[in-house]
């Protein structure tokens, strides 16, 4: 008897116009995305975008809406229960890793630093503030990486830097590196060097 083989069923055309759009948006940037260049890209005519979404904003807003679920989920879960160093390492694989196969979401956030667009604040609450204002602990002890709180938000941004600037900016060291940035090599390389920092961060911080 031969196994069954579960396919998945076919994308709607609304996930199709989602699909498109974040690839152009992460790609271009909001504001040199037209609707029209979504409609190519789907194989549709741009009227018909609108029996799905009003406007361009309203894309937008749901793509990011898309995005931010999917990005924000591991922060929500690691925050369900007692957060422990070995904790803290999972959720930072697991942003690292999504990033490396997600990486759209980088690339849309430097177009909205570069040159803007709609739901920053949205973007900046959901995805950056709980990480700055975080009242977590870690084995009985608010969070804390460095012994002068006022260096939290620094770190935090250097972290995202680390991370979200890898998806931007590796693809230009393809040849320096001698591979290619998003295989597999090099998210281990990646991974070993971040977990290396916030090991001699963690290793100051308690000495």
């Amino acid at each position: 008897m031969k196994d069954d083989i579960v396919t998945e069923p076919p994308r709607t055309t609304a996930q199709r116009i989602l699909d498109a759009a974040e690839d152009l948006f992460a790609e271009k940037g909001y504001r040199a995305t037209s609707l029209g260049d979504v409609a190519d890209g789907v194989g549709i005519r741009s009227p018909s975008l609108y029996n799905h979404f009003r406007n361009k904003e309203a894309l937008y807003a749901a793509g990011l809406e898309r995005l931010l679920s999917d990005f924000t989920a591991p922060m929500e879960e690691l925050r369900r229960a007692p957060v422990t160093y070995e904790r803290v390492v999972e959720w930072l694989e697991t942003i690292v890793r999504m990033h490396h196969a997600r990486p759209n979401l980088a690339r849309l956030l430097q177009h909205a630093a570069l040159s803007g667009g709609p739901h920053i604040n949205e973007i900046i609450d959901r995805l950056f503030r709980p990480m700055f204002t975080s009242d977590d602990v870690i084995e009985g002890e608010k969070i804390s990486l460095f012994n002068d709180p006022g260096l939290q938000p620094w770190a935090v941004m250097a972290f995202n830097n680390l991370v979200m600037s890898y998806v931007t900016m590796a693809p230009m060291y393809r040849d320096l590196l001698g591979q290619d940035p998003f295989s597999e090599s090099a998210l281990e390389n990646q991974l070993n060097l971040i977990k290396t920092l916030l090991r001699a961060v963690f290793e100051y911080r308690t000495h």
